[in-house]
């Protein structure tokens, strides 16, 4: 039964978790510096997300794929100092844990002592047990996510909606059960059918969030970038922009070089 949400001095993996029992809905927003974490964090968003997206709002790339450990450990160095609610969850790049569970426990290591983030992040389902299981083994929590992988994008080759077939389906059940049978916090589905998302959510004890995944996950994430309206050519249905900073910043330098061409700025009052 859903219910009022609790005011909490800080968020962690066993609130998220209470949240899910209370039916008290879970807010997630990317953050990739300070001055966005601390907007973020005063707006009372309960997860935030140093994304790989970093790779594409922040660098310009056409992929998540070239983003380094060194970059992300830096972004999420940033995030944290800006923080003093939210739970600050960091992915993990591409190359640093898939194929090599030694690997993927000394990425995540570094991520958590490096840039003081809570949890690390990362992407696929049985494919990559193993370093889930040896990042686990050290007490770092896991948030996994499954439906729409971007770091395996080549592979799919679209980004089109996952598991509408039954076999996809079938393995992304599976995938999900075994991910919180290993002990992972929370996980993420990305563009998946909402009768799945639906489906997986009532079907675990822990924490579904949505990205493209219907409303009756346990959450809903989007890139902060996206639902700010700062980026314009990125149009995916789940997508809903709750401003256009694109055009009112465009204005804004706008009329600032208008000024300084004209000599308005500075005026008296703003000189010394």
């Amino acid at each position: 039964m859903e219910q009022q949400p609790k005011t909490y001095k800080k968020i962690t993996t066993k609130v998220l978790y209470d949240m899910k029992c209370r039916g008290e809905k879970i807010s997630m927003l990317t953050a990739y510096d300070y001055t966005m974490a601390r907007i973020l964090d005063a707006a009372q968003i309960d997860v935030l997300l140093v994304g790989d997206s970093a790779s594409n709002v922040m660098a310009g790339h056409e992929t998540t794929l070239p983003i380094t450990l060194d970059q992300m450990i830096y972004h999420a160095q940033s995030v944290v100092r800006g923080v003093d609610r939210a739970l600050v969850v960091v992915d993990m790049p591409f190359g640093t844990y898939q194929g090599n569970s030694k690997r993927a426990l000394d990425s995540a290591i570094r991520i958590m002592k490096e840039s003081g983030g809570h949890a690390v992040k990362l992407e696929g389902g049985r494919e990559v047990k193993e370093s889930v299981e040896r990042i686990l083994s050290a007490g770092i929590p896991v948030m996994g996510h499954l439906g729409l992988t971007p770091q395996s994008i080549y592979k799919f080759g679209t980004y089109t909606v996952r598991a509408k077939e039954e076999a996809e389906a079938r393995k992304l059940v599976e995938d999900a059960i075994m991910l919180e049978e290993l002990g992972v916090f929370a996980l993420v589905l990305e563009k998946i059918p909402a009768d799945l998302g639906k489906k997986v959510a009532e079907m675990l004890k822990i924490p579904v969030i949505g990205i493209g995944a219907g409303p009756h996950v346990d959450g809903q994430v989007l890139v902060t970038h996206d639902m700010l309206g700062m980026t314009k050519d990125f149009n995916p249905r789940f997508l809903r922009r709750y401003l256009d900073l694109y055009t009112e910043m465009k204005n804004a330098f706008e009329r600032y070089r208008d000024d300084v061409k004209s000599g308005d700025f500075p005026n008296e009052s703003e000189s010394y």
